[in-house]
């Protein structure tokens, strides 16, 4: 079409250890103009606090050249389908907080993998649990999609079939921050 200009976006995963700057200066050092990242250490629960003057900083850099929508990855170790109580809150304050922390990012995406129900839970019911997860992080925040990744079918992890995540969705409330990412 004539006039619009067309933007390419590609970037890879970056460490977010030194902050959004940081990761904002490495992508346009390798010619990227997004990134991924984790929102805390992906085997633990532990996160790095939010410095608003990075994020500022990096929000301006972003505008300055025409970054593309981050996408922020959520920690493997979450599990909002397990039947352990305790594991299924720690997945949904996971969710919660980092949607929160995603807040400072906004129109950017949460990307996380659905979960597994090893532990002698249906596939239907491990899906309400996970539904339910969403729906009490989106509950909480504003201004964040979150992206349920497909997974590749390995043993009982869920979100392998096109009908989980269709499930999934059809059982998000809003259905305006909830989208899929396939990978």
């Amino acid at each position: 079409m004539k006039g619009v200009k067309a933007m390419f976006y590609i970037g890879c995963h970056l460490s977010a250890s030194d902050g959004f700057l940081a990761m904002g200066r490495t992508a346009l050092s390798i010619g990227a103009n997004t990134f991924q990242f984790f929102t805390r250490n992906p085997r633990g629960s532990k996160a790095k606090a939010i410095d608003p003057a990075d994020v500022a900083a990096f929000l301006a850099l972003a505008a300055e050249n025409e970054f593309g929508t981050l996408v922020a990855h959520a920690p493997y170790t979450i599990n909002p389908c397990s039947k352990d109580e305790h594991t299924r809150e720690f997945a949904r304050m996971t969710l919660a907080d980092d949607l929160k922390r995603m807040e400072y990012l906004p129109g950017n995406v949460y990307n996380f993998h659905p979960g597994s129900h090893l532990q002698k839970i249906s596939p239907e019911r491990s899906l309400d649990l996970i539904a339910e997860s969403i729906n009490i992080a989106l509950d909480k925040t504003r201004g964040v999609t979150a992206v349920i990744e497909n997974t590749a079918g390995q043993g009982s992890n869920l979100g392998f079939a096109f009908e989980h995540l269709a499930y999934l969705i059809e059982r998000v409330e809003d259905k305006s921050r909830v989208g899929v990412c396939i990978d």
